[in-house]
């Protein structure tokens, strides 16, 4: 059965450009009552703890791509703060791939200079590490998207992709890939075929539920493990039936 996580309404706590997760309690040992930071936080350590570091798993999934079902529902920033949590967490390294050529965001999100990226790995030879950078604190690192304008311009080649996520696969212990709109384009299902599984975003009062539905079954066509739905942006208590239903 697929999990599911509700995640608040990111710019109403945080501001445009959020930092790092911080886990710390106040100075008194607990949260402000009307501070929800306090519960984004919990709702991003639920996330990860089920699905990186669920006790007892036969088999912890390693590369997950972050899919969000519309443009605009907070799938890079979900994708960018699950990364950031997990790298807290974990001894290994954990790198966070803006495959979103589409409309490229992390860079920002980490504010560090695009240069050259993901897009640039998929037409050079040089090894995949070159192309990634150390991002925060820790082993947390970050391939930008690279040099993209609008298309992928032949950078999401099936046979190119395989050999470059193996290489990441070998450099990384952990791989979290943020995709684009699965509504708009067929790029998710043919980058999660390189994962694990994947993690759907949802948006509260964006996404409509035959679209969801869709997203779905196109990934389960392709054979992709379905991980978990985020409910993204919620900012009121909602019936949980849209991605309950998923």
């Amino acid at each position: 059965m697929m999990r599911h996580f509700a995640i608040f309404h990111r710019n109403d706590l945080h501001g445009s450009a959020p930092g790092p997760v911080s886990r710390r309690p106040q100075a008194n040992g607990s949260a402000h009552p009307r501070d929800g930071r306090a519960d984004v936080d919990d709702q991003i350590a639920r996330l990860v703890q089920s699905v990186f570091l669920l006790p007892g798993a036969a088999r912890v999934p390693q590369a997950v791509a972050f899919c969000g079902i519309d443009a605009g529902v907070g799938c890079s920033w979900v994708c960018a703060r699950a990364a950031e949590v997990l790298a807290e967490q974990v001894p290994g390294r954990v790198c966070i791939v803006d495959a979103n050529l589409r409309s490229a965001s992390l860079h920002g999100h980490f504010r560090v200079e695009r240069n050259a990226g993901f897009s640039d790995a998929m037409k050079d030879g040089r090894p995949i590490r070159e192309f990634a950078r150390p991002v925060r604190s820790g082993d947390l690192w970050l391939l930008t998207a690279g040099a993209v304008k609008t298309e992928p311009n032949g950078a999401l080649n099936p046979a190119r992709l395989r050999a470059r996520f193996s290489e990441l696969r070998a450099e990384f212990d952990w791989l979290l890939i943020d995709t684009p709109a699965t509504s708009r384009y067929a790029d998710a299902v043919l980058l999660g075929q390189l994962t694990d599984g994947v993690i759907l975003v949802v948006g509260s009062n964006s996404t409509r539920r035959e679209t969801a539905r869709s997203a779905k079954r196109s990934f389960e066509a392709a054979g992709v493990p379905m991980l978990g739905a985020v409910l993204n942006k919620r900012t009121f208590p909602i019936p949980q039936a849209l991605y309950q239903r998923l």
